[in-house]
């Protein structure tokens, strides 16, 4: 049956501007770094990215290793573009990113000219499109000089193939370096993408906070869920079969779930609960405060998961209050918030 998007997508979702540039992302967006690879069902990809676009999620998040296989989460949203979103591509924000491992060989990774731009045709080839709407460089490269891989993303927009330009998981320091550069060629670098949630804080100790803020780019955080712990999987201790401890392990385990983080995050669960909110949406809450921040990233194995998450967009900010509980629950204090 032929996909007709939901009339009214565009009625409730809040839409927040990159930094200072023209683009406007919505509030949640849907990243696809888990649950597109070959393993997973295309028929429940297909749901979980219609039920994203009716409830207005616009930006689809991408990288040339998300799979696995690494290439895959693009190759099979290169199949949904062409069943679903064909008539609708200029509704959309497509990004995908280049800087981990993605081939053998010592052209296949971090920061080169010739790995970035060779990175960006591919993933153009598996998602079936001309061009990308940001193309991010994945991680810093500690060997190639910074004007080397801001000059490949420079190339990358020049030549058409990405509209915006964005760095992922850059400090403060290096972030506003790479701006710089990448001002003086006139490159649209209009995001940054961090870990950002309750439970990692990392960008507000290592400047990228303070500096997205006073040079006035974008902010999009990924998994704000801390991997599936900020939800109400785990609250009691027990490991569903299909929960990403047992289906990947990489990034979650098994050993995290001590009774210290059970105890936080039951007591976090009961502040959501009095909220009227579930843990998740609580949790996005937290990170939607920060008006610097434009959009979080969630990944989704159903499309009740997606639907969850996107009410945290329409609920009222958290309470001073709440958030100093939330600070003396997780690290003993209340003054952490600016």
């Amino acid at each position: 049956m032929t996909y007709l998007p939901d009339i009214g997508r565009y009625d409730t979702m809040p839409y927040r501007r990159c930094g200072k540039s023209g683009l406007l992302l919505p509030a949640v967006s849907l990243g696809l770094w888990h649950n597109f690879g070959n393993s997973a069902s295309f028929s429940r990809m297909q749901e979980i990215c219609r039920t994203a676009f009716d409830h207005g999620i616009t930006h689809f998040d991408l990288a040339n290793n998300y799979g696995p296989p690494a290439g895959a989460a693009e190759e099979n949203f290169g199949k949904i573009l062409r069943t679903d979103f064909s008539d609708h591509r200029d509704e959309l924000v497509i990004s995908t990113k280049a800087g981990y491992d993605m081939w053998h060989g010592p052209y296949g990774n971090f920061g080169s000219r010739k790995y970035l731009l060779a990175s960006l045709d591919q993933s153009l080839k598996r998602l079936g499109l001309d061009y990308v709407d940001i193309f991010y460089h994945h991680r810093p490269d500690p060997e190639t000089p910074l004007e080397e891989t801001m000059g490949a993303l420079v190339q990358a927009v020049q030549s058409g193939k990405a509209l915006y330009v964005g760095l992922s998981n850059y400090d403060g320091n290096t972030m506003k370096r790479a701006a710089e550069i990448l001002q003086q060629q006139n490159c649209p670098f209009i995001i940054n993408q961090n870990r950002y949630s309750m439970l990692d804080r990392t960008i507000e100790q290592n400047g990228l906070l303070d500096s997205c803020k006073e040079i006035q780019k974008g902010l999009i955080t990924y998994s704000p869920l801390a991997q599936g712990l900020l939800t109400d999987r785990y609250l009691h201790g027990a490991i569903p079969d299909d929960s990403r401890i047992r289906t990947d392990g990489r990034f979650l385990q098994e050993r995290q779930l001590t009774e210290d983080m059970l105890s936080k995050l039951q007591a976090l669960q009961k502040l959501a609960q009095d909220r009227g909110q579930t843990l998740a949406q609580f949790a996005l809450c937290w990170i939607l405060r920060q008006n610097t921040v434009t959009s979080v990233l969630i990944g989704a194995s159903k499309p009740e998961q997606v639907i969850d998450c996107i009410q945290a967009a329409h609920q009222p900010p958290l309470e001073s209050e709440t958030l100093d509980t939330i600070n003396t629950i997780l690290y003993g204090r209340r003054d952490m918030d600016r």
